[in-house]
């Protein structure tokens, strides 16, 4: 810890992420000296006189200190070693947050550029709720900087949206050279990084100017919680020219403004269980990279499986940037069977993962893409292949996964 920090309330970022996962944000309680955050199940705050509030708390959809907690261990856990505090953000999902973000960013006749393999939900979103308000989007293969270039329109393309490992096909794009991009044209680099998590990959340390998550997935990790985040890099601006109702270009004074206006904001509990996630993170995930190696390994070699998409093996086109961009690759695998008959078949076969949307928890999951989850991008350009099989693979032991995944396959 640094000298900065005071017994009362130590600095961590100095910290390594283990650590500042499970104590940044949490000091001990004052009162009674409880080494967890209370839940603070409160909707108003009692002033000492008009305006004497008691640590900015009056309304618990503008803060409660809870929220407060998970908001600051995200920020610190974000933010690359060194630099300042990242701003942290919690919301009631991840497309909360995504919807938050987008109207802090855009207005009408403005251009976004989205993943050509994306999450439904968040095209499902830019393109059926913000397209009728007069947002254009373009998905583009991010992995290909020359077609990145060449879809950017100077002057109206205000974010350029990223996801990597992306959502179901896992491809990595590089953080780096598309803020470069991003930046050269006064654009927002936003970037997904919910199957990465902050333990694998630091998008600020890249260059990206807001962090998304659906802490639904690993930060929350255990199947019981929905709620969303964004942490905004330190001195990160709004596009162009945009001033925020705040009266600032600053983006975290436009996000802050939205999210109390809004008032997506994540409940109490809600933020305690994901914080309870948030300390087990860094355990979980080697675990779950660890299995989903395995697994990925195993199916590479199976006949019954014409491809297999994992950024941890040599065959995938991204390998090399994974190894450079993040600390491991991951926990979700993906697959090809032959046809989609097959993959239906597969999918309604396997007893230790269960037949489930969603991802990121203890427990091991499968699912139809195009039938479940990417269902709302059918005919449009991010359409999945009808044989896709995606995995979450979770912390099972990992033999008994492969000995389910073998019987499904048979």
């Amino acid at each position: 810890m640094s000298s900065a920090s005071t017994p009362s309330h130590p600095d961590w970022s100095s910290t390594g992420f283990a650590t500042r996962a499970i104590h940044a944000g949490q000091d001990p309680d004052a009162t009674t000296g409880a080494v967890v955050p209370p839940i603070y199940q409160v909707s108003t705050y009692k002033q000492d006189g008009v305006g004497g509030l008691r640590g900015g708390y009056e309304y618990s959809r503008s803060a409660n200190p809870t929220r407060t907690a998970l908001e600051e261990a995200l920020g610190a856990v974000e933010t690359p070693a060194g630099a300042a505090q990242a701003r942290g953000f919690a919301f009631a999902s991840g497309l909360a947050a995504e919807d938050t973000l987008l109207r802090a960013t855009l207005r009408p006749g403005d251009h976004v550029l989205v993943p050509d393999d994306a999450y439904g939900g968040t095209y499902r979103l830019v393109a059926r709720v913000f397209g009728p308000w007069g947002i254009e989007h373009t998905a583009v293969d991010l992995t290909d900087l020359d077609a990145v270039r060449a879809a950017v329109q100077p002057g109206r393309t205000k974010v350029l949206w990223v996801e990597t490992p992306t959502n179901p096909l896992l491809g990595i794009s590089d953080i780096a050279a598309l803020a470069q991009v991003a930046h050269e044209h006064g654009a927002t680099l936003v970037v997904d990084n919910t199957f990465a998590t902050p333990y694998l990959q630091q998008p600020i340390a890249l260059g990206a100017d807001v962090v998304v998550h659906s802490t639904t997935k690993y930060i929350g990790g255990h199947s019981d919680v929905v709620g969303g985040a964004l942490v905004v890099a330190d001195g990160a601006e709004l596009p162009g020219d945009l001033v925020s109702p705040a009266g600032t270009r600053g983006l975290a004074d436009a996000v802050g403004f939205h999210q109390n206006s809004s008032g997506a904001v994540a409940g109490p509990f809600d933020a305690w269980l994901t914080l309870r996630g948030l300390k087990t993170l860094a355990a979980r995930m080697d675990r779950h990279a660890a299995n989903a190696a395995a697994v990925a390994e195993f199916l590479e070699t199976h006949p019954a499986v014409t491809q297999v998409i994992y950024p941890g093996l040599a065959s995938h086109p991204g390998h090399e940037l994974a190894t450079r961009q993040m600390r491991g690759f991951g926990g979700m695998v993906s697959f090809r069977a032959g046809s989609e008959e097959k993959a239906l078949a597969v999918c309604a076969r396997t007893q230790v993962f269960t037949l489930a949307e969603s991802l990121g928890g203890v427990e091991s999951l499968i699912e139809h893409p195009g039938r479940m989850t990417h269902a709302s991008v059918a005919g449009s350009a991010l359409e999945v292949p009808d044989d896709l099989v995606r995995l979450s693979v979770g912390i099972e032991d990992a033999a008994d996964l492969i000995a389910d995944l073998a019987r499904a396959l048979a």
